[in-house]
């Protein structure tokens, strides 16, 4: 059975402060394992956290959503109930796919090397993540999300859904 473990550091907001009260995306050094290969990405660790929570129960095709490891993450579109929210960003990063087959997870980088992981070491690995990223979040100054409409409640959609997947009430 394979391995799959991802990890970040150097967590800072876009203009490499460790604070930033009106910056709303998290980046950070990610490294990704995927069986013996090494993804290293200077990503949106915000998107990442929340893409790599869908994927506990959605499979990701590579290149067909955001990125698992995204360049960038300034939009956030909300669904018609606020409470899903597509991530937008440029198209640089790196990409894997992620399927459910039983009890596992497969995930299938670029070139085809597939590695199969048991979906509970899977779910360990993201909800570690996404719990170290949200963290840092709340050991930040709180966010002061602009006065427009579309951006406060794409922020509000993505912790909505980033609590629901996580199995948190909206904090």
């Amino acid at each position: 059975m394979g391995t799959f473990s991802i990890r970040v550091d150097n967590l800072q907001w876009i203009d490499g402060k460790k604070d930033d009260p009106f910056d709303l995306c998290l980046h950070g050094d990610a490294v990704a394992t995927i069986g013996e290969r090494v993804l290293k990405y200077h990503a949106t660790v915000s998107a990442t956290a929340l893409y790599l929570l869908k994927t506990l129960t959605e499979d990701h095709i590579i290149y067909e959503d955001n990125q698992m490891l995204p360049c960038c993450g300034f939009s956030l579109f909300p669904n018609e109930a606020a409470d899903n929210v597509v991530i937008i960003g440029c198209d640089n990063g790196i990409d894997w796919t992620v399927k459910h087959e039983g009890e596992e997870v497969v995930l299938i980088l670029e070139d085809g090397t597939a590695e199969r992981v048991p979906f509970a070491a899977y779910e360990k690995e993201v909800y570690a993540f996404a719990d170290e990223i949200e963290a840092y979040y709340r050991s930040c100054s709180p966010k002061q999300v602009s006065e427009d409409p579309w951006e406060e409640k794409g922020y509000t959609a993505f912790w909505k859904e980033w609590h629901r997947r996580r199995g948190k009430n909206d904090q």
